[in-house]
Formats: C-alpha cells, structure tokens, sequence
C-alpha cells in the first residue's frame, strides 16, 4: 500500500477515536500485503522467463515427436488452429474486436509466419534433428537485420554487427555443409527448408513493424495463428497428406507432443512472452533467443538421441555468439540514430 494510503488510514483511525496502536497495525498489515505482492510478482516474472526460455526451447523437440507419425501441415496446423482459438475466445471475453485492416494484416502475417515459417519447420523436423533445427532457426536475427535495412535502403554498419554477422553465416555453413555428409536422406533439402522458413518469419516480422497497424497483441495474435491454421490445413489437403493417413496411426507420443505445443508452446508461453513485453524491454525479453537453441540441443541430445558433436558445439557457439553480437550491435546503432 501507498503511503498516503498508510496516513489517510491514520486519520479514519483517529476521527473513529479508535486508540492509536490500531492505526500502526493497520499500516504494518498494509505493508504486509505490499511485501506479499511483490514477491507474488517475482514469482510470476521467473515463472514467465523461465517459459520463454526452457518451454520455447523444448517445442523443437515436441515438435518432431508429433510429426512422427501425424502429417507435419496436420500437425502445424491443428496446433495454430486450437491455439489462436483459446485466445481468440479470451480476446472476445475482454470485449476486444478487430477491424478490417488488422484481418488483412493477419492474413499477411499468418502467410510469412506460420504457412511458411512453421510449415517448413514442421515438415523439415521429419528428417533434420530438432537441436539442428533450433540453431538454423536462430538466424533470424541476422535476417531481420538485414531485410530491414533493405527496406529502409540504408546500411549502417559497426563492429559487432559485421561480426555477428559473418560468425552467423560461418555457424550455418558448418552445419548446412554437415547435412551433405548425413547418411539421412533429405537432410539438405530439410536444412534448406529451415532457412526458408526463417527468411519468411524475418519477412513477417518486418511487416509487421512496417504496417503500423496499432491494436491488442493478443487479439492480432490470435487473427494470425487462425489465419495461418487455416492456410496450413488447406495446404496439407492439397499436398495429399490425408491419402493414406488414419487417426489409428497416431502415437500416444505424438498425441501428447500435439497437446504439449498447443497448451504450453503456444498458448502458456505466448501469454508470459505477452505479459513480459509489457512490463520489460524488448531487449530484455529478447535474450530467449539466446536460450533456446541451447536448451534444444541439450533436450535432443539428452532425450532425443540426438548427437552431440564437436561440429555441432562449436556451430552452435558460433550461431549464439552471432546473435547476440547482432543483437547488441544493432541496439547500439539505434542509440546513435
């Protein structure tokens, strides 16, 4: 509680010829529930990183466990479907409505974001292991970066980003060209795919920015995912992927990994992911990109059965170095402009 509070609480106390001892219980209970809040509120603030960094990280992991043995575009698109729907329905619940250039844009955004983005990580996770996954993925950074300076035609440059930069490209290449020698076969096309799919995410992110649509996050999140669920479940159907499918077939594991990233990877994360942007910089928030192709080369590796060698450590060092250098080196340009 406030202190004036504390004071206004004193002078009710007096006027009520109430004994003075009472009013300075009342202000020590008050500070009590002061004290109680903000603990409940570092709680809550670990609880919500702890879910950007280790739920985020984990997907990749859940995510080749579902496509077992359920179509990949079934998979991605299910998942966007039942999540955008929860949200959807928590939007309207807080009288939200969106308007007609917001429905446009999610259109857009659930194209670059999840027909392409998720579809192709999806379909790629059949073959390419999730920790590879998560580390061609980390790139996006150093795309944003560099479609966004395209689109504003104007390349500024320092010494970390250029870094950042080629030690991104030097990680990727070492992993691309370890997909060559891969005895999987489509491990090349499926690192290629990943990529593709990272270059369409950094493409919606830069129209997203660059739209000016204003609105609540929540509810432009959820127009996306349905937007995009529906694009995916149409692109599955015309790409065959229910000829010879039945329900039969799907794994117990692939039905808990489907549950798992609807709940926690899209609807739990996104939600603390939401709540910190608002309460937190961007910069802050952002050090989960950091985070993640860790925890999913360690969870493939731990639990996937996925190797772990000297190669792919030192790609992975490479690719994290990378962005944050980019990170960095791109917040330092922005506070000299």
């Amino acid at each position: 509680m406030r202190g004036e509070e504390s004071i206004l609480a004193l002078d009710r106390s007096e006027r009520a010829g109430l004994p003075l001892i009472m009013a300075t219980t009342s202000s020590s209970e008050s500070l009590s529930v002061a004290g109680a809040r903000a603990s409940e509120h570092r709680v809550l603030v670990f609880l919500s990183f702890l879910s950007i960094y280790v739920i985020w990280g984990s997907t990749y992991l859940a995510i080749r466990y579902a496509v077992e043995t359920i179509p990949p575009l079934y998979t991605a698109g299910v998942r966007h479907l039942c999540a955008g729907s929860i949200l959807l329905a928590w939007a309207l619940a807080k009288g939200l409505m969106p308007t007609w250039e917001q429905i446009r844009a999610s259109v857009v955004i659930g194209f670059f974001f999840f027909l392409v983005g998720h579809g192709s990580l999806h379909w790629a996770e059949r073959i390419v292991p999730s920790g590879l996954a998560s580390l061609l993925i980390a790139v996006e950074p150093i795309f944003v970066f560099l479609l966004s300076s395209a689109a504003a035609r104007t390349w500024k440059l320092n010494g970390m980003l250029l870094t950042g930069i080629l030690m991104g490209l030097v990680g990727v290449g070492m992993l691309v060209r370890g997909t060559v020698r891969a005895p999987e076969h489509g491990m090349m096309l499926g690192s290629i795919m990943i990529l593709v799919g990272a270059f369409s995410w950094s493409v919606g992110i830069i129209y997203s920015r660059r739209s000016h649509l204003s609105g609540n996050p929540l509810l432009l999140s959820a127009l996306s995912l349905l937007t995009g669920a529906v694009m995916l479940l149409a692109a599955a159907t015309i790409a065959g992927e229910a000829r010879g499918f039945s329900i039969s077939q799907v794994s117990r594991k692939s039905v808990l990994a489907l549950g798992y990233l609807i709940l926690f990877g899209s609807v739990i994360a996104f939600s603390a992911y939401s709540w910190l942007l608002e309460h937190y910089s961007p910069t802050l928030v952002a050090t989960h990109t950091y985070v993640n192709p860790v925890v999913a080369v360690l969870l493939g590796w731990a639990y996937g059965g996925e190797a772990l060698t000297m190669r792919v450590g030192l790609a992975a060092a490479l690719v994290v170095a990378a962005v944050v250098l980019v990170d960095r080196g791109t917040n330092r340009l922005q506070r000299l402009t």
